[in-house]
């Protein structure tokens, strides 16, 4: 009972396009020791003074790199907590440019915060954090560089990579979203079409036998006083009908219950070899199925074989029940790459009957030929139906196979 594989492959690889968070956290913490070493590579060796007071400084490497290592803890939480990360790495930079050993590498990694926070948080809380980031990036600019009375350059590429980080997180949230909502999209599809086809096979599967069970009922009525042994027949096939009937509506439901990937022990759906049976059940309704296989026959995919069953005993069903007449032809044709299905009888035939249009009458719940016709065209096949120009009605159905 599943749903249509098509949908679920496009679900299954939507849902593969998202890297294992290890990977992720894995990368993060990557990212974190090259952005430590960017930053201890950067420091000025020696005495050097500091930019606040005439003191000087003098960090051996040691010192150097575990200030650059605690200035890089705050990528740890870059992708859980974007905005915290950001904070911090620009206190880093602070910290960094008050002790004269610059901050250009502490403001490149903010600005790719920047980028996070746009691809994770509102679009205002990453408005916020660009235009936090720009200025206290030209504060430092300002305060580190005072010779410089207008340092355009550095600013107008501070603009620039800002705004190209912001850009391509938005662009990453957009497609995050808009692979959501497609897999939103995919999913309610998938539900609505294993809705479908649970409504078809509960119709073909009751509608045949509550036809047959009917007309039972009606010449076990009949003849009950006149002819028991009769009407004691028609009982027997009543209860038959019904046994089978209550049979498969249980193995439908344990199937449904069942989640993808369980043994199924019950009985398998019925195929093309069921259709003797079929035309025996009918036979018993006083209508004789002539049944003929045409073509090399061969095994058919699950779908297939259902589908072409569900049409034969559907049709069937109709004329059981409306047609009027003692017997019908069905053909199964095997071609090198279709399946045609094709039944007729010499009834009625008038596709104008209300018992005929809507799916064959109140019996089978007016979903008749639409049930048909979406089995045929799922499995990208045809199908057509309706009265033949000599008389009676002609159902044909071509499934590729």
């Amino acid at each position: 009972m599943n749903a249509s594989p098509h949908r679920l492959n496009q679900l299954r690889r939507l849902t593969a396009q998202h890297p294992p968070a290890g990977l992720v956290d894995a990368a993060t913490w990557v990212g974190a020791l090259v952005f430590a070493w960017l930053l201890f590579d950067g420091m000025q060796a020696g005495g050097h003074p500091m930019l606040i007071s005439p003191a000087t400084v003098d960090l051996n490497a040691a010192e150097r790199f575990q200030l650059a290592l605690l200035s890089a803890v705050p990528v740890l939480v870059g992708r859980r907590r974007p905005v915290t990360a950001l904070v911090g790495v620009l206190a880093g930079a602070t910290f960094l440019t008050v002790l004269g050993e610059g901050s250009q590498v502490s403001l490149m990694g903010a600005t790719v915060l920047v980028g996070v926070i746009a691809a994770a948080r509102p679009r205002w809380i990453a408005v916020t954090a660009m235009l936090g980031t720009f200025t206290l990036w030209s504060l430092l600019e300002l305060v580190a560089t005072p010779s410089m009375p207008t340092p355009y350059g550095r600013l107008s590429r501070a603009v620039l990579v800002l705004a190209v980080a912001f850009i391509g997180g938005v662009l990453v949230r957009e497609r995050r979203e808009n692979r959501r909502a497609l897999r939103e999209q995919l999913a309610v599809g998938a539900i609505t079409a294993e809705r479908l086809r649970i409504a078809r096979e509960l119709h073909d599967m009751v509608a045949h036998s509550i036809g047959i069970v009917a007309i039972q009922a009606g010449a076990a009525k009949r003849c009950i006083q006149t002819q028991p042994v009769l009407a004691a027949e028609a009982l027997d096939v009543i209860e038959t009908t019904s046994r089978q009937t209550l049979t498969g509506l249980r193995h439908m439901l344990v199937a449904l219950r069942k989640a993808d990937g369980d043994g199924d022990d019950n009985a398998p759906m019925p195929g093309l070899d069921d259709l003797p049976a079929l035309a025996d059940n009918a036979a018993k309704a006083g209508v004789a199925v002539r049944l003929r296989f045409d073509g090399e026959r061969r095994a058919l995919p699950a779908e297939v074989d259902l589908s072409a069953y569900r049409i034969v005993q559907e049709s069937v069903t109709n004329v059981v029940r409306h047609a009027g007449v003692p017997q019908c032809r069905v053909a199964i044709v095997f071609r090198p790459e279709e399946v045609v299905i094709e039944v007729v009888d010499d009834g009625r035939g008038l596709l104008t009957d209300p018992l005929r249009t809507g799916g064959f009458g109140v019996g089978s719940f007016g979903f008749g030929l639409a049930g048909m016709r979406e089995r045929a065209s799922l499995l990208n096949g045809s199908f057509a139906a309706g009265p033949r120009p000599e008389g009676g009605f002609r159902v044909e159905a071509r499934i590729p196979a």
